[in-house]
């Protein structure tokens, strides 16, 4: 077997040969970590997502056009390419605890400010802002959990932790059309009362977030020494075979073929992620529903997302397999956004966007088992950022080309057209994936 083909194995799993103990300090770790980081996503994605409900009453209130509001809806994406590495090199050195909290406690501020907007000028400079103030958010947390979690169970972990995505929105939708329904307190309209309202708890957890999480784990207290030993070893072993495979520069990782392959596969994902995810309200509101109804009918397609997430990802992990788990629900999703867009304003047209979102998030958990296979140290904290930064620009063209067409069209068929190319391209980069990025 040549050289190559054997730093393309994958990693042996350190628990097969740790048995009870290495299960132990591995399930005390994410028991530890991921509940309480999967609420800072939760409170982050509300403030994210929001946006597409305010729609609902707020574009109405400013005179916002369609092209208006998938613009503003989509520069939020360009705030964030922006910092987005630079923000990730900041928390590598600094740590996890301080750097997030500043994150957090800044984007509560400014999506609670999003109450007062009252032009497309404060629209697009508060979407801007808020793009600035979340940059390194998500690096920063799959950079985290790559210090805690051994490779072999990064696959399951990842599942875990991004199944807050979808199923944010199972509880977002309902509450935010809610929050709606508050017209007149304070003075205010709904959309502002609920900016305000899902706003301020991001605050209140960037301080906790400051005290609860631990930099590394030579610094856990919480775990035994011995603990700390072989978690740090098994740690040190995953990063050394990813040096043996990838690389340690910066600008050597960021300008590497397979960190520009990632990037692609997740540019084309997060058309498919924001393109829906934004517009989902006002498509399902033209199925001429109340806000109240539109806030359940949006929950449904992500329900079946989280489920779909949380069952593929594990059968990734148990398979070994990384490709075709990528390839297959993002042409699934492909052939959901096409019987939608037939069906037109139909009710039963939920039912293939809810069939399209299940494929779009059971590929998006898999493209960040990916990075760390190759990448460690400042490497892995400036390439990981790259990845997101470059891939979520896709969160500026999907909401933005939805909207754009919708209003030139006057209908959302050829909006969700261009969605199901996304997917369709992100399928065929999958396909592309090389031998080292094909198994876990």
């Amino acid at each position: 077997m040549t050289e190559l083909a054997q730093q393309a194995l994958p990693l042996a799993d350190p628990l097969a040969a740790d048995g009870d103990y290495g299960h132990r300090v591995v399930n005390k770790v994410i028991w530890r970590i991921v509940p309480f980081l999967m609420l800072l996503f939760v409170v982050n994605l509300i403030d994210r997502i929001n946006l597409s409900f305010a729609a609902l009453e707020m574009n109405k209130d400013l005179g916002f056009t369609p092209e208006v509001y998938g613009f503003a809806a989509g520069i939020f994406f360009i705030g964030y390419f922006l910092f987005e590495v630079p923000s990730n090199l900041i928390l590598a050195k600094v740590g996890a605890p301080i750097w997030i909290s500043r994150i957090m406690i800044t984007w509560g501020i400014i999506s609670a400010a999003m109450a007062f907007t009252n032009s497309s000028t404060t629209f697009y400079i508060l979407r801007f802002m808020l793009g600035l103030a979340e940059a390194g958010f998500t690096p920063g947390i799959f950079y985290y959990l790559a210090a805690w979690v051994p490779a072999a169970q990064r696959g399951k972990v990842m599942g875990t932790y991004l199944m807050a995505s979808p199923g944010t929105t199972v509880i977002a939708a309902p509450l935010s059309t809610y929050l709606l329904s508050f017209d007149g307190i304070f003075g205010l309209r709904g959309w502002q009362f609920m900016f305000l309202a899902e706003g301020i708890p991001a605050v209140i957890l960037g301080v906790v977030a400051l005290f609860y999480m631990t930099k590394q784990p030579a610094d856990a207290k919480w775990l035994a020494p011995d603990e700390r030993t072989w978690l740090e070893k098994v740690i040190a072993a995953d990063n050394a075979q990813a040096l043996k495979v990838g690389y340690q520069d910066i600008w050597q990782a960021m300008l590497s073929g397979r960190v520009l392959l990632i990037n692609a596969l997740y540019f084309c994902t997060v058309i498919g992620i924001y393109g829906i995810g934004l517009w989902l309200p006002t498509i399902v509101k033209s199925f001429g529903l109340s806000n109240m109804a539109v806030g359940w009918g949006v929950a449904g397609p992500y329900l079946l997302a989280t489920i779909t997430m949380a069952i593929w990802t594990r059968r990734s992990d148990r398979l070994g397999e990384r490709r075709w788990h990528l390839a297959l629900p993002a042409f699934v999703a492909t052939a959901a956004f096409v019987v939608s867009a037939l069906l037109g304003t139909q009710l039963i047209a939920l039912i293939p966007l809810a069939i399209a979102a299940a494929g779009i998030y059971a590929v998006l958990p898999l493209i960040w088992t990916l990075p760390n296979k190759f990448l460690t140290g400042l490497a892995a904290a400036g390439g990981i950022a790259f990845i997101n930064s470059i891939g979520n620009l896709g969160g500026f063209v999907g909401p933005y080309i939805v909207g754009y067409i919708r209003e030139a069209t006057g209908s959302f068929t050829w909006a969700l057209m261009a969605l199901s190319l996304g997917m369709f391209l992100a399928g065929v980069i999958a396909l592309c994936l090389p031998s080292g990025l094909r198994n876990k």
